[in-house]
């Protein structure tokens, strides 16, 4: 193939680029110019031929040349939607893949990111003034064309592709363009589409159903064919690196991917059933825990409250409720606000669900014998200043808190229990001192989430006299509830926000705590002082047009 001047006056410039980064040597390129001469390829194919660079590699100095983003495509998966955007012939043409969309700009990934041909045409496809190019590899284009390719499509119409040998054969398919992994992918992009926390893959007697948690409520996505039960589980146990030869008893394991431009962890779970290997895969997505306190829901009052207490020098927060109410987020929430470089945080978790910078996190280990109980001990010769603990669930661990607390460390932990109140019973019960925890204990949250009214088909609607009576409603004549849209899937409901009671320990809890009062005795002092129930939380948010009376009864159904 003719290459023209500006073909050569790049590939001389990537030869210096490689030169300059070490990736390559005098010697290398010498051995990678022979095999040029020889084989009619250019230099960087002869390089990357001969396994002394990887595309990838020449690809990152290009864009440091170029002043144009890089994007790895390796671990990528598109959402439909913006897939389908651009033909494939257009992709195919310019070797460029749409990544995605945010406002009235759209991301795309170019092998050549200067071709202006490609960008007006896009420009005119999308009907988009602005199109962002990043710089990507030409497999990387062609992996996800492949996988991506009938993403568009049902899923119903990637099961009619799949006939009875394929679903045989596709435990060995490494094509990415593989029907079974496509259709994997569509499920993933899906369940993050409709920010689902959990997916579900559950065999039964003739199928394979696919649910998502939505919102906190499971909803039916699919009911597949048997026939590719085994082909489903197995590309899935692939992707977290598990033993797809073992079946019969629980795995665990990890996803790491891109999808929408967010980063996104998957924690793999399997159980062996009768009918087949259950598989849940819960949804991280390490943006979203990047929410400020502001954000989780928490009324004015209850936010200087809370604000205050986690800006204490010392003593123990704890943040209770059942499991899926929000808690990690809330602790995550209160961690990056406090967090600065004076300040030495150490966590221990299980597992650790996101990352954070300057914070030192770890996850407990059992096998190896890293328990909460041990890993506080090691954490407190660390010299820290804050320790959050994933969850006190014995004797053990909640000592050791209690003896980092009173020897001037601010503690946060999580405990299951179904109030405020009720937390301080739970912690006797365990066994602990009633004259240690009224020194150490601060302060208890107490959380639930419910989900909030559609924003789009919002509607004004007369309280009636029943409800207003049940639910505090005096004086309110009107309440807001959603018809049902598209957008919502005719629930009326979109996305989840939390109510909160939060039990700040006075002297005389404090002096009720040591005679070791009962829940009820507590809470009937601490509404003297102004303490709010999650009920009375979130009647306030139904009063403010955030969510529903039912919703609130839903989640506050034990008071």
């Amino acid at each position: 193939m003719m290459q023209t001047k500006q073909d050569l006056r790049r590939y001389r410039e990537v030869v210096n680029l490689l030169l300059k980064e070490g990736l390559i040597t005098e010697k290398m390129l010498e051995y990678a110019r022979q095999e040029a001469q020889m084989s009619g390829l250019n230099i960087e194919r002869a390089l990357i031929k001969l396994e002394l660079v990887t595309e990838e590699d020449i690809v990152k100095v290009r864009a440091n040349a170029l002043g144009i983003p890089y994007m790895d495509l390796s671990d990528y998966i598109i959402d439909p939607e913006i897939i389908a955007m651009v033909p494939k012939e257009v992709c195919l043409k310019f070797s460029l893949v749409p990544l995605f969309k945010i406002g009235n700009n759209i991301t795309v990934g170019m092998v050549d990111p200067q071709d202006i041909v490609a960008l007006d045409q896009l420009r005119r496809i999308c009907k988009i003034e602005n199109v962002d190019p990043v710089l990507v590899s030409e497999r990387g284009v062609r992996r996800l064309l492949d996988s991506s390719f009938g993403i568009g499509s049902s899923i119903d119409d990637i099961v009619k592709s799949i006939d009875n040998e394929e679903a045989q054969e596709a435990v060995t398919e490494v094509g990415a363009g593989a029907p079974l992994v496509r259709l994997v992918n569509i499920v993933i992009a899906q369940a993050v589409k409709d920010h689902a926390s959990d997916i579900h893959i559950e065999p039964e007697e003739d199928g394979v159903r696919i649910r998502l948690r939505v919102d906190g409520l499971l909803q039916e996505l699919k009911m597949l064919p048997k026939k590719i039960q085994s082909g489903i589980i197995s590309r899935v146990k692939i992707m977290a690196k598990m033993d797809i030869a073992e079946s019969r008893k629980p795995q665990d394991g990890r996803i790491r991917l891109k999808i929408e431009n967010k980063e996104l962890d998957l924690r793999v779970s399997t159980f062996p059933t009768i009918h087949g290997e259950n598989i849940v895969l819960r949804v991280l997505d390490k943006s979203a825990v990047l929410l400020g306190l502001k954000e989780l829901g928490f009324l004015e009052d209850e936010l200087q409250a809370f604000q205050k207490l986690i800006n204490r020098p010392y003593g123990i927060v704890l943040v209770t409720g059942p499991t899926g109410s929000g808690k990690t987020s809330t602790l995550y929430s209160a961690l990056t606000q406090i967090n600065s470089v004076e300040k030495k945080i150490v966590t221990i978790e299980d597992p650790v669900e996101y990352e954070l910078s300057l914070i030192r996190q770890t996850q407990i280990n059992p096998k190896a014998g890293l328990t909460f109980a041990t890993g506080l001990r090691s954490i407190l010769r660390q010299d820290p200043d804050i320790i959050m603990v994933g969850e006190i669930r014995d004797r053990e661990t909640a000592d050791i808190a209690i003896q980092a607390a009173l020897t001037g460390h601010l503690v946060f932990a999580t405990l299951h229990t179904n109030d405020a109140p009720s937390t301080i019973s739970r912690l006797l019960d365990m066994g602990i001192e009633p004259f240690l925890l009224s020194t150490s204990l601060i302060g208890i949250l107490a959380q639930r989430l419910v989900r909030t009214i559609c924003y789009k088909c919002k509607d004004k609607v007369e309280v009636s006299g029943a409800l207003s009576s049940d639910f505090n409603l005096e004086g309110l004549k009107h309440i807001y509830r959603g018809k049902g849209c598209r957008e919502c899937d005719g629930t009326g409901l979109k996305g989840r926000t939390g109510i909160f009671e939060l039990l700040l320990i006075s002297e005389e809890i404090r002096r009720n705590i040591e005679t070791r009062a009962s829940a009820d005795e507590i809470r009937k002092i601490a509404k003297k002082a102004g303490f709010k129930t999650l009920r009375d939380s979130g009647v306030q948010l139904v009063r403010n047009g955030v969510t529903t009376p039912e919703e609130v009864l839903r989640v506050t159904m034990t008071e």
